[in-house]
């Protein structure tokens, strides 16, 4: 999608800002900016919001970015030391503990990158993004946090979309829409700009991760906020 942001009919008509999800949340809130792809959980924080693409990042089953990692099996673990970086992620990781896995346990929140060599014995963690596929040859067990929503649900999760507090100009939005979807027609090019030995780059693209906004979706989206909310 940021690849369509970048190259696609809008380019001269947006400045892009790249920045953490956090503060995404911040700079739409304050009205800094009009619109941001803004991580699900913090839909909460928003008095009024409207979704504006039929675009999302979303997987409908093993996202393999986003995994609880740990040498021992799941009955045997007793700490999970949660990612920093996702709230949602931290969240999601919690609901299939309590109502998936129904284990309890000493959930502790990580600071810094340290926390990943901190992974042994009975103490597992929440890795996302490019570390977690990193490292997934490491550990003996993977809890992928998509399988395990779906698992739970029946349905797709849904990390990520973008929103807007105010109305944007519709002729606007379909050039949008339309600068996603090129982005998204995009991958093959796309995967083949990094070098990255450790995961199939076109089978994270292609496969984890799941990109329109449908209504299963959506009702996926809309069960995990209740669990939360």
């Amino acid at each position: 999608m940021l690849y369509g942001l970048e190259n696609g009919t809008i380019k001269d008509e947006i400045e892009l800002i790249l920045d953490y999800p956090a503060n995404l949340v911040k700079a739409l809130k304050s009205d800094q900016i009009d619109i941001g792809l803004i991580p699900v959980a913090a839909l909460l924080d928003l008095e009024s919001y409207q979704i504006v693409s039929d675009y999302c990042i979303g997987t409908e089953g093993e996202v393999a970015s986003v995994a609880v990692f740990s040498e021992v099996p799941m009955d045997q673990i007793e700490t999970v030391i949660l990612d920093y970086q996702s709230r949602t992620s931290v969240m999601l990781c919690k609901i299939l503990f309590e109502h998936l896995w129904k284990k309890k346990i000493k959930f502790v929140l990580a600071s810094d990158e340290t926390y990943i060599s901190q992974i042994k014995g009975n103490v597992a963690g929440l890795v996302i993004g490019d570390r977690a596929l990193k490292i997934r040859n490491k550990f003996n067990h993977i809890y992928d946090l998509g399988l395990g929503w779906k698992e739970m649900t029946g349905k797709p999760f849904v990390f990520a979309v973008w929103v807007a507090k105010k109305e944007i100009d519709l002729a606007f939005l379909k050039a949008f829409n339309e600068a996603n979807s090129s982005g998204i027609e995009s991958i093959k090019l796309v995967s083949g700009l990094w070098d990255f030995p450790e995961y199939s780059l076109a089978t994270y693209f292609n496969i984890n991760i799941s990109y329109h906004l449908d209504e299963n979706k959506l009702q996926g989206m809309h069960q995990f906020l209740e669990l939360i909310g």
